[in-house]
């Protein structure tokens, strides 16, 4: 039995380690303003960073690929600046990705959020600490269960994405060919024996992941502020 080529698995996990750090960013000052505003715009925004949760990938895909093509705005402004597409490119993957992942970091952490509570902040305010300060020093020590879970989780789900990554970025070797799309590739020539091998991993990763997210919570249950 040949082994299969294990250059989209690496490919794979760079995608989603980038998307992951990217998502912490992003995701960290969203789940904080859903866990904390008061605002009547707070159930679109739920439900828009929800929607990947429902939407099939393949619809999610497809939009993905129109505002991306060098026709639309966003395409054609990466297209003037860098020189080349977002469209079948790693870079593309990357946007596709994060939106794809992007419940599965905010809905972590706005839990976490909420569970930490006003009451740390306005300890930290009483000693003279600014905002972010206290942010810091005071809610993120306390919502680290829901920083890990949200690391975990998004790190896992962009590992088995499929329908999403293939529309966007098609099936090229080193650029755009993740893990899914190689053992869906080994499947449809016959290839039983590399396509399992490869889904053997991610089925023991996958499993591995939820094993170590589940046994941390009931390790370090939740402080509530």
């Amino acid at each position: 039995m040949d082994f299969p080529d294990l250059g989209p698995l690496w490919l794979t996990i760079r995608l989603a380690a980038v998307t992951t750090l990217f998502l912490l960013v992003l995701g960290t000052p969203i789940a904080w303003w859903l866990a904390h505003t008061r605002s009547r715009a707070k159930p679109v925004v739920e439900a828009i960073t929800a929607l990947p949760l429902v939407l099939p990938p393949t619809v999610l895909g497809f939009y993905l690929l129109v505002f991306l093509s060098p026709d639309a705005l966003l395409g054609g402004l990466w297209l003037d600046a860098t020189g080349s597409t977002l469209t079948f490119s790693f870079s593309g993957l990357i946007l596709a990705s994060m939106l794809y992942s992007l419940p599965f970091m905010v809905q972590p952490l706005q839990g976490a959020f909420e569970a930490v509570g006003r009451v740390p902040l306005e300890a930290a305010a009483s000693l003279r600490a600014s905002p972010f300060d206290a942010f810091l020093t005071a809610a993120t020590p306390m919502a680290l269960r829901g920083y890990l879970t949200a690391t975990v989780l998004t790190f896992a789900h962009t590992i088995g994405e499929f329908g999403v990554v293939l529309m966007v970025g098609g099936n090229i070797p080193g650029r755009t060919k993740v893990v899914s799309i190689q053992i869906y590739e080994q499947v449809e020539t016959i290839n039983y024996d590399a396509a399992h091998m490869l889904a053997a991993i991610l089925l023991v990763f996958s499993f591995a992941v939820l094993l170590a997210v589940y046994s941390f919570n009931r390790r370090f249950p939740v402080h509530v502020g």
